[in-house]
Formats: C-alpha cells, sequence, structure tokens
C-alpha cells in the first residue's frame, strides 16, 4: 500500500497539480492538507474520475484536510471529538485498505510568544488522547500530515539560523516525540536516517534552490505497519514547475498484511 502525504496549500489553486500526481505517483491513499475549501466545494467528481473515493473536512478558511482512497473508506471521522477543540478543521480519519489514517494539519504556532503556540501543544497533546480513545497502537494506523514541526536537526537545513522559532522549539519536539511514545514511527526516518532531506521550502528567498528547506511533513506509523515498510520518498519533484505549494508530496510503501 502507498500512502502518502501533501500539504497543497489551496486545492483550488493546484487541483490539476493533485490530478497530474495521483496519475503518476498511484498512491493508494492520499492525505491532503489546506485545502482551504468548505466541503461544499471540495471536489468529489474530480477524485472519482481517477478511481478515488474522498472525504473532506473544511470550512473554507486556511485549513481544511482531506482522505483520497482507492482502496477503501468508510468510518470517517472528522475533528478531535473534543468540545473545546476550537483550531478548525485539522484532523479527518478513515479506514482504508485495512489501516486506519488519518490527516493531521497541526496549527502552525506562529510564534513562541504568540498565543497561537500553547494552542498548538494542547492541539498535540488533544491528537494523542484521542488516538487513545480510538485506536489500538498494535493495529496499522497511520496519522499523517503536516505537523509544522521538524523533529531533531537533521530536518532543518541550519539549526542555528532557527533558534527561538517555532517548528524547531524543545516543547514542540517533546509533545511530537510524546505522541510517538503513544505507539507510532516516523516511517521516513525509519528508511533514511541522513540530514538535509525536505518537504518544505520558502517561497521567498529562493529557498528551494538554494536547499534551505526542513521536515516538517511526516507519517507517522504504528510499529507493526514501520516494520514493513519497503519504500519512501520525498517527491521534489511535486515541488517544482509553475505555481507549486510550499510543501511537497511524501510518501511510503508499506504491506499492511504482512504477506
Amino acid at each position: 500500500m502507498r500512502i502518502a502525504t501533501w500539504n497543497v496549500n489551496s486545492l483550488t489553486a493546484r487541483l490539476g497539480r493533485v490530478e497530474e500526481w495521483i496519475s503518476q505517483a498511484e498512491p493508494d491513499v492520499l492525505c491532503l492538507q489546506e485545502t482551504k475549501q468548505a466541503d461544499a466545494a471540495f471536489p468529489h467528481e474530480a477524485f472519482t474520475a481517477l478511481g478515488y473515493e474522498s472525504a473532506h473536512f473544511g470550512d473554507g478558511r486556511w485549513n481544511g484536510v482531506a482522505l483520497v482512497s482507492r482502496v477503501g473508506l468508510s468510518g470517517v471521522t472528522r475533528g478531535l471529538g473534543h468540545e473545546d477543540d476550537d483550531q478548525g478543521p485539522r484532523l479527518i480519519g478513515a479506514d482504508c485498505g485495512g489501516v486506519r489514517v488519518y490527516s493531521a494539519y497541526v496549527p502552525n504556532g506562529r510564534a513562541l510568544d504568540d498565543e497561537h503556540y500553547p494552542a498548538k501543544l494542547l492541539w498535540l497533546e488533544r491528537l494523542r488522547h484521542h488516538l487513545t480513545n480510538e485506536c489500538d497502537p498494535e493495529q496499522p494506523v497511520a496519522v499523517c500530515g503536516d505537523y509544522n514541526i521538524a523533529p531533531d536537526d537533521r530536518d532543518v537545513w541550519d539549526p542555528k539560523e532557527l533558534v527561538g522559532m517555532t517548528h524547531v522549539s524543545e516543547p514542540e519536539r517533546a509533545a511530537l516525540a510524546d505522541l510517538e511514545a503513544w505507539g507510532l514511527v516516523d516511517a521516513f526516518r525509519e528508511v533514511y536516517p541522513d540530514a538535509g532531506l525536505f518537504s518544505w521550502w520558502d517561497y521567498r528567498g529562493g529557498s528551494f534552490h538554494r536547499h534551505r528547506g526542513m521536515r516538517i511533513d511526516l507519517l507517522l506509523v504504528t510499529r507493526m505497519l514501520a516494520e514493513r515498510t519497503t519504500y519512501a520518498l520525498i517527491d521534489r519533484n511535486a515541488r517544482k514547475g509553475e505555481k507549486p505549494s510550499d510543501h511537497t508530496a511524501v510518501f511510503i510503501d508499506c504491506d499492511p498484511a504482512g504477506g
């Protein structure tokens, strides 16, 4: 099974690029973030034409998450199931081909002294509680998406330039590690331990061509899936060309059945 994640930074602006990428990469499940669409505007028909089912959770603002699957899509849940979830549509889950898959768009946090920063940490804590209530770490589960956190210094172009900024702060990394302690493994990192592999590059300053990026788009999977992962890729080509997202697609190949 090929499971992919991609923050498309407006599906309205980049639907054609997503359709093209799906035709080329042929993911079994694609987790989308930052669709910036309301549910009523989501282009289900475009994915149906490609042979995929889809589910979306969005309100038309800066967030929005979706699941696109050609191996089944059932048991859809939206949100964290918490009455105080005030960060907007950022999580959608479904059963896809024997795997419980979530598309997650973790809040940015903005700055260490911004009120959105503790809200980001709280959201991650609530995500862990949600998994505890809804899932079994001994079963195939994948929580994929834009985490807005670089797990360690290998995942940024220059740690010294980012001191005192979000995405690399110790509390954020600790919150991510706590989430993983529930029973999740960074599947891409298991395949590629190397530094300098990024999934996001700022639009400004020629960052993509200067290789000034961060790896913040993660596929966190339960150990049984991590052990059955045979391939992983950050598809840099999806960041090239006309009007790309500032993120690129990342995917893994795994065998949930262990055959």
